[in-house]
């Protein structure tokens, strides 16, 4: 099956993936080891249908991927299954690619493991297009503090690949790739355009490097 190329070509049913701080962008690509049993008949479901599957964080985070009607946040990405490898011991590796954000509307009673629900993608027919608000985005300061929160949080970065990396793409990368907490991962889901994803991203980084060197001036 094809990518979809609009919102018009998304299904109103999506099975859910609840993932505390498993971040997916659109444009965006997140691998994934799969184990449990209900994950597992969800992903040979998405094979046998449409590929699509919604990942979204539950509001509940001591928990990776919680049991039961949790509740869940108001938005999350709908992932493409474009890689696939069955493993040892019942294990899959996928790869999903970010579609579109979407909204879960109510879920609904089925005879599955794993949960369903219809969703709205009313609002985010902009993620269709890759470039989406970053040539407003300040790459030279953006490169900055990223190289700044690398050395502050003792992070490893092939920076020539960095410098080679388009601006949108490098948005999505640091955003998902980052180490920030499940509430902050929202926020950078729910970021309008990749310009005030980038404005958060740095937000972000400035905030942690903040606080800590408040912290250490304290002691």
């Amino acid at each position: 099956m094809l990518r979809p190329a609009s919102i018009d070509q998304l299904p109103d049913v999506l099975p859910l993936f609840p993932l505390s701080r498993g971040l997916l962008l659109p444009h965006a690509h997140r691998p994934l080891n799969i184990f449990e049993p209900r994950f597992i008949a969800m992903v040979d479901d998405a094979l046998a249908g449409n590929r699509m599957i919604g990942l979204i964080q539950p509001r509940q985070t001591d928990q990776e991927a919680p049991l039961g009607p949790v509740a869940l946040e108001r938005v999350g990405c709908i992932g493409r299954l474009t890689h696939f490898e069955e493993q040892a011991e019942e294990r899959y590796f996928i790869v999903l690619e970010g579609i579109c954000r979407f909204s879960p509307i109510r879920e609904i009673e089925a005879d599955t493991p794993y949960r369903q629900a219809e969703i709205s993608t009313v609002g985010y027919g902009c993620d269709f297009d890759s470039e989406f608000g970053v040539e407003r985005i300040d790459r030279p300061r953006l490169l900055k503090t990223l190289r700044d929160y690398a050395e502050f949080a003792q992070i490893e970065v092939d920076w020539d690949e960095v410098e080679d990396t388009d601006t949108g793409e490098l948005v999505n990368l640091a955003a998902m790739l980052s180490p920030h907490d499940a509430r902050e991962k929202q926020a950078l889901l729910e970021a309008a355009t990749l310009y005030e994803r980038a404005e958060t991203l740095i937000a972000l980084a400035e905030m942690e490097m903040a606080r800590a060197s408040a912290g250490v001036v304290l002691q």
